[in-house]
């Protein structure tokens, strides 16, 4: 896969994850969690060199939401404050609370730009592949693009069985690797990425990682050396490289652009990963 894959003069995808759903303002007071906030810290991290956000909303009570109104009043904000020069992924994220069938309703409802899915929550068995398929094939008609992440190397496994099967409608899909999970004390390490791409082998994708803790830098700038891309932000970690708490998500953005160039690899605006990712 890195063969065919890495070019010197591809763009690096720099995706934002500023919030999450699970972390409040006890954990960073920057942590956006208001649709102003998230729209401002979007603006932000475009100017330091992001091409995406990943984005979640909360409720009123601040909890994670997939609530459709929401969704739509915090893409309008973002597209607001970044004057639309930012790729909007939506996510569909149960975090224990919704099914699969109100994941995909809520993404039918929205109809972002783009949307991330968890090949482990909406296709964990295979009395889901029919629904699954069937939720790709109109997120193709739309013009959604979606982000696969998965969370082992089993799940590339699984993932690439989907594609082969024709489940999976795109010639060479976006996918997430998750280097870790979501628990106290979780420390990704650039190490982590490696059984991911033994498991993914030659087939063609573009490809991004995801990493917990002060190590996430150096994993993002493994990937971009490697050829793929990156996502960073208080969702997963609030460290810089040399152990202290980012004054925001911007600055995680940031240390990633200065040191990427020296591999060569310059921050993709939204109109080059757009390009590069095959959207309109």
């Amino acid at each position: 896969m890195m063969s065919d894959s890495f070019d010197v003069d591809a763009p690096l995808i720099l995706a934002v994850a500023p919030t999450g759903g699970r972390k409040t303002k006890t954990d960073h007071p920057a942590i956006p969690v208001t649709i102003e906030e998230c729209a401002r810290t979007a603006a932000a991290c475009r100017e330091a060199g992001a091409a995406m956000i990943h984005l979640h909303v909360r409720d009123a009570d601040l909890r994670h939401s997939l609530d459709a109104v929401t969704y739509k009043d915090a893409i309008a904000a973002v597209e607001r404050e970044t004057g639309g020069d930012m790729i909007i992924q939506m996510t569909t994220e149960a975090l224990g609370i919704y099914r699969p069938e109100e994941q995909m309703a809520a993404v039918r409802e929205v109809r972002p730009e783009a949307v991330s899915v968890a090949i482990r929550e909406l296709c964990p068995a295979e009395e889901s592949v029919v629904p699954f398929g069937d939720f790709l094939r109109w997120l193709a008609q739309e013009g959604i693009a979606p982000q696969f992440i998965l969370y082992s190397p089993e799940e590339c496994e699984s993932f690439a069985d989907l594609c082969r099967r024709g489940v999976v409608p795109y010639e060479r899909p976006f996918v997430l690797f998750v280097l870790g999970r979501y628990k106290p004390g979780q420390n990704s390490v650039p190490a982590d990425l490696l059984p991911f791409i033994q498991a993914s082998g030659e087939r063609m994708l573009d490809w991004a990682i995801c990493a917990f803790g002060p190590r996430e830098g150096a994993c993002a700038l493994t990937a971009a050396a490697l050829g793929g891309h990156a996502r960073v932000g208080f969702e997963n970690n609030i460290y810089l490289a040399d152990g202290t708490v980012a004054p925001d998500n911007a600055a995680l953005v940031r240390q990633i652009v200065d040191a990427a160039r020296l591999l060569g690899r310059a921050p993709a605006d939204a109109g080059r990963a757009r390009d590069h990712l095959g959207r309109p």
